[in-house]
């Protein structure tokens, strides 16, 4: 049985669900360069219940050899579906699920619109009965919950959610520092994470605006927490992972990957993607390779040609063709 100090033990950074970001190769590739924890893209339990052999639930409840044991995050809003789901996830897959992560923090308006995500965070004690529910389900695997501060400006409940929470049966908490009303927009609030560190006891799990390994470092300092959940600052930049180990582990920064890593590893990543997900994933691929040579020489106009790609051949020749431009340069300055 994986538990949450064995996880935290093995690095106190981690890799936060991103819908159409962290596919299972991106995931593995993160898990490689450092990250303690990967976790899937949110799962819907409504969906899972209708159709649990579905492409959307196939392709979430894809593993990369190099991730598993990873977090698996589900949501919605029914009890009785989320406690089916994390069962049927488990006995399909129980060996590669460190965990069964709850979401009660997408702001997304057709998620909010059916009562789940973030408008759990309305509703505490149904929120706790789901806890409850997919807790009795899952037996000793841990169930850990991710929310944010609060619904709006005049509702911020995070502590007192995350007390319930923590009573209904949570192993861990992850809180994000921003309101939904806020979305991704403004400045994370990293002083809702310490009052929730010191309202509970459980492992807190700082979420928001992480976006180098300077910031997870600031985060643990300023707040006391438990880990670091990394989003956007992973996004093209999976090196972050071991950028913030080597921080933790000996103060010292790491030299930033160089032009040619970071192609190298964009067409490791495609060549995973396409083999996992067939051709038209291709298209889902370009906005990581954006992401990958971003502030790069010639980006813009490597992202121009990127998003006309259609085949994997033609994604990876276009990068291999950059990377023999950067081989060039640093030939003729030897």
């Amino acid at each position: 049985m994986t538990r949450i100090a064995d996880i935290l033990a093995a690095g106190r950074v981690m890799l936060a669900p991103m819908a159409g970001v962290t596919e299972a190769p991106f995931r593995g590739i993160c898990k490689r360069m450092g990250a303690s924890l990967t976790y899937t893209e949110m799962l819907s339990a409504t969906g899972l219940h209708y159709n649990p052999d579905s492409r959307a639930a196939t392709e979430i409840l894809r593993f990369d050899p190099a991730e598993t044991p990873a977090a698996v995050q589900i949501f919605g809003a029914d009890p009785q579906y989320m406690a089916d789901a994390a069962r049927l996830i488990l006995e399909r897959f129980g060996d590669d699920v460190a965990l069964i992560d709850i979401n009660m923090g997408c702001p997304v308006a057709k998620v909010v619109a059916k009562g789940e995500g973030s408008a759990l965070m309305r509703e505490p004690e149904l929120a706790a009965r789901i806890v409850s529910a997919v807790v009795e389900a899952t037996g000793p695997v841990p169930v850990t919950v991710k929310f944010r501060k609060g619904w709006d400006a005049q509702s911020v409940n995070a502590v007192e959610f995350a007390r319930a929470m923590e009573a209904a049966g949570a192993a861990a908490l992850a809180v994000h520092g921003r309101t939904r009303d806020q979305f991704y927009k403004g400045r994370a609030d990293w002083d809702v994470a310490a009052r929730v560190k010191d309202a509970v006891g459980v492992p807190v799990i700082g979420s928001g605006d992480v976006l180098s390994a300077a910031d997870a470092i600031a985060m643990i300092e300023q707040t006391g927490v438990d880990g670091v959940m990394v989003a956007r600052g992973a996004q093209g930049n999976p090196w972050i992972f071991r950028e913030v180990r080597a921080l933790l582990e000996t103060g010292e920064p790491m030299a930033p990957p160089t032009p040619i890593e970071r192609i190298t590893t964009a067409r490791e990543h495609g060549r995973a993607l396409v083999e996992s997900g067939g051709q038209h994933a291709v298209v889902r691929m370009r906005k990581h390779v954006a992401w990958y040579v971003a502030e790069m020489p010639g980006a813009s106009f490597v992202r121009t040609r990127v998003n006309r790609t259609r085949t994997y051949a033609e994604l990876d020749a276009l990068l291999a063709e950059y990377a023999a431009y950067f081989e060039s340069r640093a030939e003729a300055t030897a």
